[in-house]
Parts: structure tokens; sequence; C-alpha cells
């Protein structure tokens, strides 16, 4: 996965209108994920909540299924003001 150059070494972009921190990274592989699963998880989500009470924007909570048709993926994001979505933390729905 390429780096963002612009944010690095705080993200790692996935594609043209997405990056990952750091911190979701680590998540992903302590629960054994990877980036499919979570592109996964975002195309086939919903939106389970909103967070309103971080300053530098709304979180949004997205849970949806990991490319295996069966583990359920939780993922929270937020756009940035260059309406990328930054993804914060991912984790596995046990």
């Amino acid at each position: 996965m390429p780096v963002n150059c612009a944010h690095a070494p705080f993200t790692h972009r996935t594609n043209p209108r997405e990056d990952l921190t750091v911190h979701a990274v680590e998540e992903m592989a302590e629960d054994d994920l990877d980036i499919t699963d979570v592109e996964q998880a975002v195309i086939t989500g919903r939106i389970k909540r909103i967070e309103r009470d971080d300053p530098r924007g709304n979180k949004y909570v997205i849970e949806g299924i990991a490319t295996d048709g069966v583990a359920q993926v939780g993922v929270v994001g937020r756009f940035t003001d260059t309406d990328r979505y930054l993804i914060v933390t991912v984790y596995e729905i046990i």
C-alpha cells in the first residue's frame, strides 16, 4: 500500500478518495483484516451512527461485511477538508 506523502507518516492512501491512519492499519493487522475487507465493509455497510463531538469533524461509524461474506467489520472515519475519507480505526465485530 503506497504511503500518502502529503500526510506521511500518519496516513496510508488506499484509493483516490480515502486514507488510513497508522492506527487503522495496526488495528487491521491485529484483527487479521486487509484493505479489501475494509473497502468491502464500507461499500456494503451502513452508517450506524454519527459522532458529532470531535472538533475536527463528524466521525461516521460504518458496519459492513468483509470479503469472506461472513466477518462483520466496523470502520470509523471522517471527511477531511479536501473531501477525502480518513479511516481512523477498523475492527472486527465479534
